[in-house]
C-alpha cells in the first residue's frame, strides 16, 4: 500500500528505495549486482578451495579491556567524545546528529575483531554527522544525504582502512599490549586472521567477499514480494532455498536466515541494497583517496588516521545533504561510480592473503 501511494503510478520498488537512496532505481541497482555477482562468486570459490587457510585468532579476551580498546580506537579514527559516547548493545549502532552523535558496540570473550570493527564500522557512521558543516544543522542539508554514502564512510574506515595490513600491524601491537601473548605471533599472520573468509549465515558478521552475497538475496527476495511473485507464507521457503544454492549451507532455524535482520519486520524495504551500495562507494573513494595520499600505509602502520579522515571529511562528510549521491561521489572520486575499483581490491587483497 504503501509502494502504491508513493509510486504515483510508476516502479513500486523504487519508490520506497527513494526514501534511502534518492535518484536510485531498482533497474541500475540490479545492473550492478549483476556485475559483481560473477566475480565475487569466483573469488569465493578460489579462497575455500585454497590449499592455504590462515589461522583464526583464538583465545579469551578480557571484555573491559576490549571496551577500553574500542574507545582508544574510536578517538585514532577522529571520534570526537566531547560530543558522544561510546557504550554495548546487543547490536551495535550510532545515532544523532550534529553536536551529538552516540554509538555503541558489541563485546564478545572469544572474538575481539568483533568489538574492533564494529566500534570502527560505527565510528565511520558518527564522523559523517560530526562533520558536517555545522551552517547547515537544523536544516534539510544538516544530515548525511543517503544510506549507501553513510555506508561507505562506514565501511571504508572499517575494512580500507582498518583491516588494511599497515593497520594491522599497529593494532597487532596493541592487541600484544593490552592481552599479552596472541595465537597469532606474526602481524601479518594476524592481518590474515583479521581478513579471514569462511562460510556463516549472518549478514552483520560476513568478510568482505562475502558480505555483498547476502545482501543480493535479500535484494532480489524483497523486490519478488513488493513485485508480487512471492508471498509472504513462502518467504523463508525461498530464503533457505536461495542460501543453500549460494553459500552451500542449509539453514538451521529462521534467526539464522529470514528473521536475522530487524528491517522487513519494522518496514524498511528497499534499505537493503544500500549496504552493497556503500560498498561500491567505499572502493571509489578509496582508489581516489590513495591516489592522493601515496604514503597513506606509512600513516596507518603507525595508527595514525588523520590524514585519510580529513580527506573523507572534505569531500563527503562536510558536504551533509547538499548534493545528490551519485554527484556527490562523482565529485569525490573524480569519476562516476562504479563496481570495478571494489572488485579489483577486492581480488588483490585476497589473492595475497590466500596465495591464490
Amino acid at each position: 500500500e504503501e509502494a502504491t501511494a508513493l509510486a504515483d503510478g510508476g516502479d513500486l520498488y523504487d519508490a520506497l528505495l527513494d526514501d534511502y537512496e534518492p535518484g536510485a532505481t531498482g533497474a541500475e541497482l540490479q545492473a550492478m549486482f549483476d556485475a559483481l555477482r560473477p566475480r565475487l562468486v569466483s573469488l569465493r570459490a578460489r579462497i575455500l578451495g585454497a590449499a592455504h587457510q590462515p589461522a583464526a585468532l583464538v583465545g579469551q579476551f578480557d571484555e573491559k579491556t576490549q571496551m577500553k580498546l574500542t574507545r582508544k580506537l574510536a578517538k585514532a579514527f577522529g571520534y570526537d567524545m566531547a560530543h558522544g559516547r561510546i557504550d554495548k548493545a546487543v547490536h551495535p549502532f550510532s545515532s544523532g546528529s550534529g553536536l551529538d552523535v552516540r554509538i555503541t558496540t558489541r563485546t564478545s570473550p572469544a572474538d575481539p575483531f568483533g568489538a574492533v570493527y564494529s566500534t570502527i564500522h560505527e565510528t565511520g557512521h558518527a564522523a559523517y554527522e560530526q562533520h558536517i558543516d555545522r551552517a547547515y544543522l537544523l536544516t534539510p542539508l544538516g544530515a548525511g544525504v543517503s544510506m549507501g554514502v553513510h555506508e561507505s564512510q562506514s565501511r571504508i574506515f572499517e575494512n580500507q582502512l582498518g583491516r588494511s595490513r599497515a593497520f594491522s600491524g599497529w593494532l597487532h601491537d596493541e592487541f600484544r599490549e593490552v592481552f599479552g601473548a596472541l595465537s597469532v605471533t606474526e602481524a601479518e599472520a594476524f592481518y590474515a586472521a583479521a581478513n579471514r573468509v569462511h562460510p556463516g549465515y549472518i549478514r552483520t558478521e560476513a568478510d568482505e567477499v562475502q558480505y555483498n552475497l547476502h545482501v543480493m538475496l535479500r535484494f532480489d527476495l524483497e523486490r519478488q514480494l513488493i513485485a508480487g511473485a512471492l508471498d509472504v507464507a513462502d518467504l523463508e521457503a525461498a530464503w533457505n532455498a536461495r542460501f543453500e544454492a549460494d553459500f552451500g549451507v542449509a539453514v538451521d532455524k529462521a534467526s539464522n536466515g529470514v528473521l536475522q535482520d530487524v528491517h522487513w519486520s519494522v518496514g524498511l524495504f528497499g534499505y537493503f541494497p544500500t549496504y552493497t551500495l556503500g560498498n561500491v562507494y567505499a572502493g571509489g573513494l578509496y582508489k581516489a583517496m590513495r591516489a592522493d595520499l601515496p604514503d597513506l600505509d606509512a600513516d596507518l602502520s603507525k595508527g595514525e588516521t588523520g590524514r585519510p579522515t580529513e580527506w573523507l571529511a572534505e569531500k563527503v562528510q562536510r558536504h551533509g545533504g547538499l548534493f545528490e549521491p551519485k554527484d556527490l561521489i562523482t565529485r569525490a572520486c573524480g569519476e562516476a561510480p562504479s563496481e570495478a575499483p571494489l572488485l579489483d581490491y577486492l581480488d588483490a587483497k585476497f589473492a595475497e592473503i590466500y596465495r591464490l
